[in-house]
């Protein structure tokens, strides 16, 4: 399946421009294969991306105007194939115009193309550009697009694992903002009655069930005995206090299905470091890669393989997925764009590193809350 493993967060080269030649496109002065498209992605992904031009007129002889067309002939469609699959691969694409049968056929493809907002230059409150991210958020939504019918299905059993009342019904409502996803969520009220949940649950359009854990009970046999509960076809962990975008548990099926992982999840790239109301972004980590560490509140398996957390009280993601991994589970890390971690004081995580470490290694900086566009809210 064509996929965006491999995407490069970072491209030098300036747009290819895409011509059509009368049977098939010429990319970068190189035409485009009808099969297999691996080896032209390579070369392609040094590419900020790759501009399209449509001809006028049909090649062919014929003396309709294109743009007008309604129906699609077959040069119509043969000159779409390549736009889809790089889009799958995740490739920005961009046209300054489209055919109006393309414009008929997939108004939505046809919006990703024209726009023109991912290419204007950007820049954070410290003037460090942000042209990558843009990019990079433009990327996200053509895949997703493109590759949307082969999405992963099956139930998701959400475990969550809180010591925070308070949180409960925030993070709850986050899940019922899922999107293109069948869940259900198994909540361990961690010290504290499972009425509280049972009260922010009532009305959501998903089963919830409560388990209430003794405050003494060490995090990992927590989680351990919400995953039992579950009843999906696959886990996935969440946290109560980050946030996550409205398609987060969609990407990481549609991961799943284009890597044939056995574990997926996401960077860790956005931070909201809260005692400084200051959102910070890392790029360090690289994304759609087979790669040991993903974040851990992002973390999608299947139940059947599920072999538990470690029966300790931190850390209790990096020990299950070094133990997955020792066992021959393959592990790949998709985009972090619709994640944010919230940071609060140290004492406050089970992963406890000082606000200073992630002001350190920060490539941009934004006063406020400001994650990606892709998580579409930071309420």
């Amino acid at each position: 399946m064509t996929s965006p493993q491999g995407f490069l967060s970072c491209a030098d080269a300036e747009l290819a421009a895409a011509t059509w030649d009368g049977s098939r496109w010429l990319i970068a002065g190189t035409p485009f294969p009808d099969g297999p498209i691996g080896e032209a992605v390579t070369r392609l992904r040094g590419f900020k991306g790759i501009r399209f031009s449509w001809p006028e007129r049909a090649p062919h002889g014929g003396d309709a105007d294109l743009a007008g067309a309604a129906r699609a002939e077959p040069y119509d469609i043969g000159s779409l194939d390549a736009v889809t699959r790089l889009a799958a691969a995740g490739v920005p694409l961009h046209a300054e115009t489209v055919p109006g049968w393309l414009a008929a056929e997939d108004p939505a493809l046809a919006g990703l193309l024209t726009s023109s907002g991912w290419l204007e230059p950007e820049t954070d409150t410290a003037g460090v550009s942000v042209a990558d991210l843009r990019r990079e958020e433009h990327s996200v939504r053509l895949r997703r697009h493109a590759l949307a019918a082969n999405r992963t299905t099956g139930t998701v059993s959400v475990i969550l694992a809180s010591r925070r009342p308070s949180m409960a019904a925030w993070a709850l409502a986050q899940i019922a903002g899922q999107r293109h996803v069948d869940v259900e969520v198994v909540f361990a009220a961690h010290g504290y009655p499972a009425d509280v949940v049972r009260r922010a649950a009532q009305g959501l359009p998903f089963p919830v069930e409560v388990i209430e854990a003794d405050g003494g009970t060490v995090f990992g046999d927590v989680l351990n005995e919400a995953a039992r509960r579950a009843s999906g076809d696959f886990l996935a962990k969440w946290d109560d206090d980050d946030w996550y975008g409205p398609e987060h548990l969609a990407d990481l099926l549609l991961a799943r299905s284009y890597s044939g992982a056995d574990i997926v999840g996401t960077t860790a790239e956005f931070f909201y470091l809260e005692p400084l109301n200051l959102t910070v972004r890392r790029t360090d980590y690289r994304s759609e890669v087979w790669h040991r560490h993903v974040a851990g509140g992002t973390i999608l398996l299947d139940r059947a393989a599920f072999t538990g957390f470690p029966p300790v009280p931190r850390a209790v993601d990096e020990g299950m997925l070094k133990a997955a991994e020792a066992a021959g589970a393959r592990i790949y890390r998709t985009h972090g764009l619709g994640y944010m971690l919230r940071r609060s004081t140290a004492a406050q995580h089970t992963w406890r590193l000082p606000l200073a470490h992630f002001l350190k290694v920060a490539t941009n900086q934004w006063r406020g809350r400001t994650p990606s566009r892709i998580l579409e809210r930071a309420h």
